[in-house]
């Protein structure tokens, strides 16, 4: 194992190096898992003193087409090999438009479309929003509860989850409202969203004072519910009658994650902006907003874009995920991975009350827990435990949700049917151990 030479091999113990984190870090940097990375392929991680672990975390939707995929690495190290920085305002390389061109292709919706780039997903929300508002001349935002934007403050104004995202950080930005995501399991019923969106325009603002209007197509930090199709259709035609900007963020959703390449494919209706990152890039720092050129071009020059905006080495990324998504054919996997995670979980359910609810949208799959299966007794804690025992015996697994009871998987979409079997019987074992 490769040790780095300006270290003691003494400090190389995941304890030793948690130790220095803390001494040398914010306490607000969160850590799941007390585990330090020393080298990762495909859906495995080893860690600093040897341990083998199975990434059902993905670095939180990351790494759609695994670690270290081969294909990425020679992309970026051609890449490297010629220019890494001129910044694409000042002097412009042809990835950047060739990325553009193609993501522009996968986009739904029979209008003109054009995309930039950006660095982090808050960074496209952000510039989504600012062409919205810059289009329309309007000042409203309409989220909505349980999702996550991102921790800027707009991202975090839009955001619908207050701890740890928004608890001690305001004021916020004005003029974000929200209203309800549908959640069936909850007893927030379409009609019930759609309703509550009425009483913001009855009691809080005017449908001609809204810019924008913004839906994760599934939520990601919220707990993996699925935006009812019908729900994103209803969505559209209100966005039409009363020219609103439809965004639908695709940070975490996007690039391949639930079967096709953006979620909002499966709507049978565009919206009008998508905001993308985390797997676009096979975990290079790249976020890109694409939509309606006629909107897009609404912004004068210079009131987009930022200093490392759509990086060369990202760009060369994003373009070699694109080539094995098609070569791999990594959008049927996805699907195949879904129905495989989403059997295996099924039959978990039935062997344990605690597991009340089995969803998702292609690979992008969760459970739900409540204490004895009580639906109005979530079971944080005994998710919490879930995700200690799974880590001991080598599974990474995230917890998430408005109430901190949902267990997400988002492993790679290159792994086997083994390595997903023996992860999902590594996470039975770790739950019978949770619940002692």
């Amino acid at each position: 194992m490769h040790r780095d030479p300006h270290v003691p091999p003494a400090t190389r113990s995941n304890a030793a190096l948690m130790a220095r984190r803390r001494a040398a870090l914010p306490a607000g940097l969160g850590q799941t898992h007390e585990v330090f990375a020393e080298r990762a392929e495909g859906a495995e991680v080893w860690d600093v003193e040897g341990r083998r672990y199975i990434d059902f975390a993905g670095g939180i939707a990351v790494l759609n087409t695994g670690h270290r995929h081969p294909k990425i690495v020679e992309a970026v190290k051609a890449q490297l090999d010629k220019l890494h920085h001129t910044c694409f305002q000042v002097l412009a390389y042809e990835p950047y438009v060739e990325l553009a061109e193609r993501l522009i292709a996968k986009m739904p919706g029979d209008f003109a479309k054009k995309a930039f780039f950006l660095s982090t997903g808050a960074e496209a929300v952000e510039n989504a929003i600012k062409i919205a508002r810059a289009a329309t001349g309007r000042q409203g935002v309409i989220a909505f509860g349980g999702g996550f934007h991102g921790r800027t403050l707009l991202g975090m104004a839009l955001t619908g989850k207050v701890a740890p995202y928004k608890a001690g950080f305001g004021p916020f930005p004005a003029e974000v409202y929200h209203a309800e995501y549908p959640n069936a399991l909850h007893g927030v019923t379409v009609d019930d969203a759609l309703r509550s969106l009425q009483h913001l325009f009855k009691y809080d603002i005017e449908p001609q004072r809204v810019a924008a209007l913004i839906l994760e197509p599934v939520q990601g930090e919220g707990g993996f519910y699925v935006a009812p199709f019908e729900f994103a259709r209803a969505l559209r035609r209100l966005c039409d009658e009363h020219g609103i900007v439809f965004i639908a963020d695709e940070v975490q959703t996007g690039a391949g994650r639930t079967g096709t390449w953006l979620a909002c494919e499966q709507w049978g209706v565009a919206p009008d902006l998508v905001t993308m990152a985390k797997s676009m890039a096979g975990g290079f720092p790249i976020s890109a907003v694409i939509g309606r050129a006629e909107l897009m071009d609404k912004v004068p020059p210079g009131g987009l874009g930022g200093t490392y905006a759509g990086h060369p080495l990202a760009c060369a990324a994003a373009l070699a995920v694109l080539d094995v998504f098609e070569e791999e054919r990594l959008l049927e996997r996805s699907r195949a991975i879904g129905e495989r995670l989403r059997a295996g979980l099924t039959a978990m359910m039935a062997r344990h009350a605690e597991i009340r609810d089995v969803r998702g949208l292609g690979a992008m799959v969760a459970i739900e827990l409540f204490e004895g299966g009580d639906l109005t007794r979530p079971a944080a804690e005994l998710t919490r435990r879930l995700c200690a025992e799974a880590l001991q015996r080598g599974l990474v697994l995230l917890s998430c949700g408005l109430y901190g009871n949902v267990i997400r998987i988002l492993v790679p979409l290159t792994a086997s049917d083994a390595l997903l079997d023996e992860g999902l019987a590594i996470m039975e074992a770790a739950l019978v151990a949770a619940k002692g």
